[in-house]
């Protein structure tokens, strides 16, 4: 119980608010470190001679500081206005005209548990005037004035003071209240009194007051006035933001302002207030200050105190009779109330900030307020040194004390009432200095001899030395130094010196202010940290039993933190400190800390604690503390018993662990079934993992744990505390592991448990907790573990309060039902089954039993408990299989990730889908291919395919090893070991569904990965249900793709072409090649919606559908009903994806069509890298439909569209198909002339682009046949002439084909006789012969517009060949054909 230094608060995006209070420099702080909080020894003598040694101390200490490296990083605080409410929920930090305001927020740790914080709430610009910058500042919490208030605060003002003279009010969110120009110096200080309840009679109450120091003025504002005048305020400005309301206007601000006289430089000021001088006093002042002569009035007068540190003198005391100056009226004058003035208020000095226009704002400006005159005040004395110059002062709580620090690093403690200086520290430059008033704990209290006067109260002294970068508290007034701090160098101390403000003796009854008194704020962790002082540290009485009992707890404390001590030594310090102390509630504390050390052996906590229990029994009963003598006699026998407990497991008796063999029978069965399932399960939770040596259950548990958890309750019996699970855990393991693996006597030990008072309920949870927990062991030797487990449970439920005598068999047990919730919640499969096994077994025989006693029958009895175990058994096993095919490990380069864990409880709590679910995320783990899985699903349910899967699984690993193979089928065994035992929940149709879900979901996680959403796809097309296909295909629309569909249509619509990476990137969330594959991906899906609803809908095809079905509702086909197994129908969650694909709407087809036709435009830009604004191929009507709800029912395009449109999508969808035509050349144009090979089924170079831009064509009203001249064209271009003359064969317009043929015909020929470098003579023979005609036409021919000039001239020759057949004899260019026809043959067959 010493000093302490408490962090009860921190300070978040400390690095943002100093980059925007010093936005000009650019060096970034460094990393925050973490300081540990170092407490010094305090003895008196040891500082004393410190002090003569010189500055070795301060070396020493300053040398454990933890600094930074980084040049200006860390004193930047220092350069800074910095002001924290006393509630400590808002603090101000400024700089110049900028300010940051952090407000206080909650937020939970790592643990869990709920810290405050102070976050950035407000950041701007204060100052209005140029030049001005901020120069004082602080925080005054306004109490509320409702009834129900407990002490909190209402609202928090700021005051913030401005060089140029201003004071300016504003509320948390940087709201201006008010503005008051009092004088047109600088302001130096603002500080403020609130109102204090008295102690006792004989204290002067203090009026609540703001008072703000100039050089040469002290300006004080009435508390009561400030706070009707901001409250008044502060509702005007809720009102204009309401807007529309009458104008009240606030009362005037009462405020005195004084010259203060006699005094070179003034910069800190203490307002002591109201005080009455003794007749004594009232009499010798008058005397020195009137004369021999002086007449004395009756009565003291009252007088306000003020104390001014500087220079010439050092300190000034003033003193202004009250009733000397009349009170000055500061008018508060309302922006929306300007035009309102009276004789009253003419003098007004102050000016609101709101909803003023710019004229206003410009006569406010130029006309200053008027500036009341200063009353003078003299000095009435001082404390003259003509060297020194004050600092600052800080006004004790008590206002009698005061402390002031100087220029010459001395901090001074003045008694004010005297006016004297009692006491000088020296070597503190910069210090800075806060108070600490600490009450009497009420607990010593009762036990003081003044038990019936007022509570004391101790006040101590807090200086922080930032050049020596301690912290340090003295007890006052002459008190030595109770406590030392090592902090940071660059730390500021916060003393605010008030609470809250609107508080008096009727309102503050019952009130409990949540105040701090000093704060500590670190800028390089953001630590706030508050000091706690114990109230006997003030006790300056040496004979103190107190202070000697806490002299010896802390040497004790010193001792046991000592791990060089030897046992025998540590055991005799520790017995006669516990002896040697006097205080009942010391020595317990001592006992506490003692038990709960961990280096103390286990005999000596046992000696010492019994030689304490002796010694207090010998006292006399009267004056023994009970609650210690009962702590003795429990914590003795709690170390008894596991002293008791240690010995047992140590000292195994072979014989007690060898009986009991016949308790597996009846459950030989059970384990033979599942053996395979075990073993296979235990091989896969065997794998290798890191854990820390203490984490690990082998570790013993101190005694010091064991009692930690440990409790007597009122009635002697003994409780045991569920600290948290792992400790638990431990507890468990040190009672019973080793009678599970049959090393100590199981009976023996069982018997000192029920002996020790412990219930059977606690021990039965700890025996199960130590069995799940140490699964993997226990699977080594099942049947002798689950033997032993056996012989524990019959023990444990034999017990008295184990199950009750009055239990009816056709009931459920208590005791039976927690082993069930305890197998129910836990993950580890394996060891809930076994338990379950052998708690099924012995309930049985114990019903049985029963009903033996009772009826003395053969019959079997049936009773309402077995009945549930048989379920929980079947769930278990269930569970096994389902937990070791999710313990499968992903193969090498799949999308792996930790492996899920379930229980009944999940599997019950994630609804009818819960194992659907795991088993999908499992099927994503192992990338586990859709049509791989179809296989798997198909060899449950047709044995006769097993050879061909199994042949077809060996041809598609023949590359990889034996062991793979076997890995691959044992765990395709393993999902249909699983399928089986869920039949309901792992039908097909809804494993795809979640498979297919769970991909795409992945998908929205990582868009990059476009085969997630691809297998998506291909999982859904493997649904049979056109039902579920349908729901899910909305669903998956409306959540996952719409939205990333529209926004890679508006960016390819606002930059007229395929856009780039990083534009995709920005809009899309997505890189190129991933939106490429996204919009394929969209058209597939969009095509299974509509297959689908043509399906439901009187099996229409999905071309030829009728616009007006508007909604498919289902007439054919009925929808699948959804059941689970009869073991889990009391599952409740979430529904499933096949549930909530049942219920969602039908779509409207036209709709649906409508986004397929945009989404195949732009797959087909971005595959082919076309320049296009999609939307711009539609009407008006179109792209209002388009990103339509797909249930409802729009206005589409229809008649005849606008030829300019239709002309935009015609030279669109013949540009998609040159593309394609050239994709496929780069691969296959070399294969030309012995046929193609078969293309690939997806990317530019698939074989279906020509069939779906004629499709595309027929929708968008573009001919056809125009689309297959261009392909035959593009195709003969390329020199693809298989391929064009495939494609001819359905081109309608022969005439039209034959003259574009022609033409390329022409130019081919064109090349080969006067372009072609090689040229032969037979060639330029030919071209003399040639018609003249023909050789023109020849000539004006450019071969350049071949992509592919050099074909072959047996395929030219077949090109003309048929142009001749296509081209009618009256043609006005067949004659043309056939001199070419003829000029062809010639070269063939002179080549």
């Amino acid at each position: 119980m010493s000093c302490s230094l408490v962090e009860f608060c921190r300070l978040q995006e400390l690095k943002t608010v100093r980059d925007y209070l010093f936005n000009s420099q650019k060096t970034e702080p460094g990393e925050e470190k973490n300081q540990t909080e170092n407490e010094l020894s305090w003895d008196n003598s040891e500082w004393e001679s410190a002090w003569d040694s010189g500055d070795s101390k301060e070396e020493a200490t300053s040398a454990t500081v933890v600094e930074e490296t980084t040049g200006q990083s860390a004193p930047w605080l220092q350069d800074c206005v910095v002001s924290l409410s006393p509630c400590a929920d808002l603090l101000v930090v400024a700089r110049e005209q900028k300010a940051v305001f952090l407000s206080a927020k909650w937020r939970s740790d790592d643990r869990g548990r709920e810290e405050m914080t102070l976050a950035v709430s407000w950041t701007g610009t204060l100052s209005t005037d140029e030049g001005e910058c901020v120069s004082s500042s602080i925080c005054i919490p306004l109490a509320s004035q409702k009834r129900s208030s407990t002490g909190r605060p209402d609202w928090t003002c700021v005051v913030v003071g401005f060089s140029s003279g201003y004071v300016r009010f504003y509320t948390e969110t940087g709201v201006l209240l008010l503005a008051q120009l009092l004088h047109e110096d600088p302001v130096l200080r603002l500080k403020c009194r609130t109102y204090e309840i008295p102690r006792h009679p004989g204290i002067t109450e203090q009026h609540e007051e703001l008072s703000i120091l100039y050089p040469a003025a002290l300006v004080t504002i009435d508390g009561f006035s400030l706070f009707q005048s901001l409250r008044a305020c502060r509702n005007q400005v809720a009102r204009a933001a309401a807007a529309g309301s009458d104008v009240i206007q606030p009362p005037p601000l009462a405020y005195k302002k004084w010259g203060l006289q006699d005094m070179e430089t003034i910069v800190d000021h203490s307002s002591v207030g109201i005080m009455t001088l003794c007749v004594f006093d009232q009499m010798k002042n008058a005397s020195i200050l009137g004369g021999f002569n002086a007449s004395v009035k009756g009565s003291p007068p009252a007088m306000s105190q003020y104390v001014t540190v500087g220079g010439g003198p050092y300190t000034g005391f003033y003193y202004a009779v009250e009733g000397s100056s009349q009170p000055l009226l500061s008018h508060v004058a309302l922006a929306v109330a300007s035009k309102l003035t009276s004789a009253l208020f003419s003098a007004a000095s102050g000016w609101l900030g709101w909803n003023k226009n710019k004229n206003e704002e410009e006569v406010v400006q130029k006309q200053k307020p008027k500036v009341e005159p200063a009353t003078s005040l003299g000095i009435r004395f001082g404390l003259p040194d003509s060297r020194r110059h004050g600092e600052s002062i800080c006004l004790s709580p008590c206002n009698t004390l005061a402390g002031v620090t100087d220029d010459f690093g001395r901090v001074t403690l003045l008694d004010l009432a005297r006016g004297i200086s009692i006491r000088m520290w020296k070597g503190y430059r910069d210090a800075q200095l806060g108070w600490l008033q600490i009450p009497e704990e009420r607990g010593d209290r009762e036990f003081s001899p003044s038990a019936s006067l007022p509570r004391r109260h101790a006040l101590f002294l807090v200086i922080y030395a930032p050049r020596r970068g301690i912290l340090e508290v003295w007890g006052m007034q002459q008190g030595p130094r109770v406590g030392a701090f090592t902090v940071g160098k660059h730390c500021r101390l916060l003393y605010a010196g008030y609470r809250l403000m609107g508080v008096n003796s009727v309102t503050s009854q019952g009130w409990q202010l949540h105040t701090q008194q000093v704060c500590l704020l670190d800028p390089i962790t953001g630590a706030l940290r508050t000091v706690n002082i114990p109230f006997h540290l003030a006790l300056s009485d040496k004979k103190s039993e107190r202070a000697k009992d806490m002299h010896l707890l802390k040497r004790l404390t010193t001792v046991l933190r000592s791990r060089e001590v030897e046992p025998d030594i540590l055991e005799c310090e520790a017995r006669n400190v516990l002896l040697d102390i006097k205080h009942p509630a010391i020595k317990k504390q001592a006992l506490e800390s003692l038990l709960a050390n961990k280096n103390v052996p286990v005999s000596c906590l046992t000696s010492i604690t019994r030689a304490l229990y002796d010694t207090l029994k010998q006292q006399d009963p009267e004056e023994v503390d009970t609650a210690l003598v009962q702590l003795c006699s429990s914590q003795l026998k709690l170390l008894q018993l596991y002293t008791d407990i240690q010995h047992l497991h140590s000292a195994a008796d072979p014989e007690a662990c060898s009986e009991n063999q016949d308790s597996l029978k009846g459950i030989e069965d059970e384990l033979s079934r599942v053996r395979p399932t075990l073993q296979r399960y235990a091989q896969l939770t065997s794998r290798p993992s890191v854990s820390f040596a203490q984490d690990s259950p082998n570790s013993p548990l101190p005694a010091q744990a064991f009692l930690s958890q440990m409790e007597y309750t009122e009635d002697g019996q003994l409780r045991v505390i569920r600290v948290s699970e792992p400790e638990w855990n431990k507890l468990g393991n040190f009672m019973f592991w080793a009678c599970l693996c049959g090393k100590s006597p199981l009976h023996k030990v069982c018997d000192t448990l029920q002996e020790a008072g412990i219930s059977p309920q606690q021990l039965l949870s700890l025996l199960l907790s130590v069995w799940l927990q140490r699964e993997k062991e226990m699977l080594q030797k099942p049947e002798e573990t689950v033997g032993n487990l056996h012989t524990l449970l019959i023990a444990l439920s034999n017990m008295k309060g184990a199950v009750e005598e009055s239990w009816d068999p056709q009931s459920v047990s208590p005791w039976w039902q927690q082993v069930r919730c305890t197998c129910i919640q836990s993950h580890n499969a394996a060891a809930a089954l076994l338990a379950a096994f052998v708690a099924h077994h012995a309930a049985k025989a114990s019903i049985t039993s029963r009903a033996d006693s009772k009826l003395q029958s053969e019959w079997e009895a049936v009773s309402l408990e077995l009945e549930q175990w048989v379920v929980c058994v079947r769930q278990l096993e269930d569970v096994l299989v389902l937990q070791t095919l999710l313990l499968v490990p992903p193969p090498q380069g799949a999308a792996g990730g930790a492996a899920a864990q379930c229980s009944i409880k999940t599997l019950l709590e994630g609804g009818t889908g819960g194992v659907a679910d795991s088993v999908s995320k499992w099927v994503f783990r192992h990338s586990l291919a859709p049509e791989r899985l179809k296989e798997i699903l198909q060899k449950k349910e047709d044995k006769e395919g097993n050879d061909k899967l199994e042949q077809k699984a060996g041809e598609d690993h023949k590359e990889q090893e034996e062991k793979c193979q076997e890995d691959a089928d044992r765990t395709a065994e393993l999902l249909v070991a699983v399928c089986q035992r869920f039949p309901h929940s792992l039908s097909p149709d809804l494993l795809f569904a979640h498979c297919c879900w769970e991909y795409v979901v992945q998908w929205n996680k990582d868009p990059e990965e476009g085969r997630y959403l691809c297998w998506a796809v291909e999982h859904l097309k493997l649904v049979s249900s056109p039902h579920i296909q349908l729901g899910i295909c909305t669903m998956m629309w409306s959540t996952f793709i719409v939205k990333r569909l529209s926004a890679t249509a508006f960016l390819m619509e606002k930059v007229g072409k395929a856009p780039k990476d990083r534009l995709c990137r920005r809009d899309v969330g997505m890189g190129d090649k991933a939106v490429t594959s996204f919009l394929g991906c969209c058209v597939q899906l969009l095509q299974i919606l509509m297959e689908v609803t043509g399906v439901l809908v009187n099996n229409q095809c999905p071309l030829s559908f009728m616009s007006h079905y508007a909604d498919s509702a289902v007439e054919e086909i009925s929808a699948p009903e959804l059941s689970v197994e009869e073991a889990w129908c009391g599952a409740e969650g979430p529904a499933s994806i096949a549930e909530l694909a049942l219920e969602q709407k039908g779509v409207h087809y036209p709709l649906v069509q409508h986004h397929c036709l945009l989404a195949s435009l732009l797959h087909a830009a971005l595959t082919f890298t076309l320049k296009v604004k999609p939307l711009s191929l539609f009407d008006s009507k179109g792209k209002n439909a388009f990103f339509r709800d797909l249930t409802t029912i729009q206005l589409m395009p229809s008649g005849d569209m606008d030829p300019c449109l239709v002309s935009l999508r015609q030279e669109f969808l013949l540009r998609v198909l040159t593309g394609w035509v050239q994709a496929i050349d780069d691969s296959f144009s070399s294969a030309s002339g012995t046929g193609s090979p078969p293309l690939p089924s997806s990317g530019p170079k698939a074989e279906w682009w020509p069939s779906l831009c004629l499709e595309l064509g027929c929708l968008l009203q573009v001919n056809p046949d125009i689309l297959r001249r261009h392909l035959v064209c593009e195709l003969y271009n390329q020199g693809l002439d298989l391929r064009a003359e495939d494609v001819m064969l359905e081109v309608e317009d022969k005439d039209v084909l034959g003259s574009q043929l022609l033409v390329l015909t022409g130019q081919r020929l064109s090349y080969s006789l006067l372009h072609s470098q090689s040229q032969t003579q037979a060639a330029m023979e030919l071209l003399a012969r040639l018609p003249p005609t023909l050789c023109t036409w020849l000539k004006a021919m450019d071969p350049s517009e071949l992509r592919c000039p050099l074909v072959p001239l047996p395929q030219t020759s077949r090109l003309v060949g048929r142009l001749i057949e296509i081209l009618p004899e009256n043609h006005a260019q067949y004659s043309l054909a056939l001199h070419l026809l003829e000029a062809v043959e010639v070269l063939t067959t002179e080549n």
